[in-house]
């Protein structure tokens, strides 16, 4: 059986645009790079050869990576969930209960996790603590930093 690979329509579409970006603007640059280098003559002491194919072997591996997680894709339209129970594509307020910061997570597939913008995968150790939990809820969490408590503060669908 294959794996599904859980990730939001906004994911989804993110990935559609970097394969486009990939197949159409820099796999046609990298192969131009390849043939500009080759003009140059000897290629086992060609810097710039190498470093083309390698940007190609790059390039090359993250389209199949796209297109095998685009094929396993299972879309979930966060939109059309609700409820108070904390699963794939909620939004998450959190309270620490040492530091009393409050930070807001969504859950969301591993190929769209960007901490940065706020969204964790659903295979972080938070979110595997989160789900199945409520609003008002207490969950320890042990991270790389060491155990963490949080209090569930908020449970959103957006």
């Amino acid at each position: 059986m294959v794996d599904k690979v859980p990730m939001t329509p906004g994911g989804y579409a993110a990935l559609e645009v970097e394969l486009k970006q990939r197949q159409s603007v820099d796999r046609p640059r990298i192969v131009e790079q390849i043939a500009e280098a080759r003009s140059h003559g000897d290629l086992s002491e060609n810097a710039e050869y190498h470093a083309a194919k390698e940007a190609q072997s790059h390039n090359e591996g993250r389209i199949a990576e796209i297109e095998d997680k685009l094929a396993r894709a299972d879309i979930i339209d966060v939109s059309k969930l609700s409820g108070d129970t904390i699963m794939f594509g909620a939004t998450v307020t959190l309270v620490d209960e040492d530091t009393e910061k409050k930070a807001v997570w969504q859950i969301v597939g591993e190929p769209e996790a960007d901490a940065k913008k706020g969204r964790i995968s659903i295979t972080s150790p938070l979110a595997r603590a989160l789900i199945g939990k409520k609003k008002g809820a207490s969950v320890e969490v042990v991270a790389p930093g060491g155990a963490k408590a949080y209090e569930i503060t908020k449970v959103d669908w957006k």
